[in-house]
């Protein structure tokens, strides 16, 4: 089935299945959410919320690593992929075991509240349809005041170089560029991505400025590795840590705070630890940013 950025399309089934594999941590958290966690026969071992709700399913793998003919025997009738998260491969042989998946790929807010649209309209559950609209609601609202808010650059990692590399590599720093859904969420909280129009350049040594890059093909651009040096060129005034899928500690702060001391964000104590299923987790969890992320923040600009 063809990736799904969000735009609302029928999964066609003549009734809702009732044997529902997710391999998007986030979607098992919506499908419980909107009160359709029953329908759930198998999950990763990343799914972790809800705690109480997921620890009676069955655990396949990791999202890039589920193990195919598990999947297989528990017989779904709809299996939940994502495009970033799942191997294409994995997909294919579950299309070609006669399984129907569902690859989602939203890049946006709004993309990501279509997806859910489309499994309240797969249910026709009037409780989930009355939850979404009140997630859509507070996204409306979010959104106004979001047009108050100061505006304020930011570099937000989500990978960075091992410790142990060679000696002739320099320490870069993974980020993402206007084209995902974190950096929608950090533009309505007044965000300006300091590495917004940034493309992935292959290969890594192309990406970092050493070499020539080559056509980049069907590979993703949007996750680009940045050198120190373009980082205190940006020089961001607000450096968000997350804690996936690089787990950043106060250790790992640390360490990157003397690296960055130069930049207005060490030197204004704003680099900020935060959890990641805020900023990258499209779904349900979207009204925990909504109501958690304003308050972390403006703690931090007060």
């Amino acid at each position: 089935m063809a990736a799904d950025n969000g735009h609302k399309h029928a999964i066609h089934f003549q009734q809702p299945p009732r044997r529902v594999v997710s391999l998007v941590p986030s979607l098992t958290e919506s499908m419980f959410d909107l009160g359709l966690g029953e329908f759930l026969v198998g999950i990763t071992d990343f799914c972790v919320f809800p705690a109480e709700g997921v620890a009676r399913l069955p655990r396949l793998g990791g999202p890039k690593t589920a193990r195919l003919e598990e999947i297989i025997d528990l017989k779904p009738e709809l299996v939940m992929a994502n495009q970033e998260e799942n191997p294409k491969a994995l997909v294919e042989a579950l299309e070609a075991a006669g399984i129907k998946v569902w690859v989602t790929f939203p890049k946006t807010l709004r993309q990501a509240l279509d997806v859910l649209w489309t499994i309240v309209g797969l249910y026709q559950s009037r409780g989930a349809a009355i939850r979404l609209e009140t997630l859509e609601l507070t996204l409306d609202w979010a959104e106004e005041a979001g047009k108050e808010r100061p505006h304020w650059r930011y570099f937000c990692p989500i990978w960075q170089s091992p410790l142990e590399k060679s000696s002739d590599e320099p320490d870069w720093w993974m980020t993402f560029n206007q084209d995902t859904y974190m950096h929608d969420l950090l533009r309505l909280m007044g965000g300006e991505n300091g590495f917004g129009e940034r493309v992935r350049r292959y290969p890594l040594a192309a990406d970092l400025g050493l070499a020539d890059a080559e056509p980049a093909g069907e590979r993703d651009t949007r996750y680009q590795r940045v050198t120190l040096q373009e980082i205190l060129s940006a020089d961001p005034e607000v450096i968000l840590l997350p804690s996936e899928p690089f787990a950043y500690d106060a250790e790992v702060k640390s360490r990157l705070e003397e690296q960055l001391a130069e930049t207005q964000a060490v030197q204004s104590g704003k680099v900020i630890l935060v959890a990641g299923s805020l900023l990258m987790w499209h779904g349900t969890r979207l009204a925990s940013a909504l109501r958690d992320l304003p308050g972390l923040l403006e703690a931090e600009f007060s």
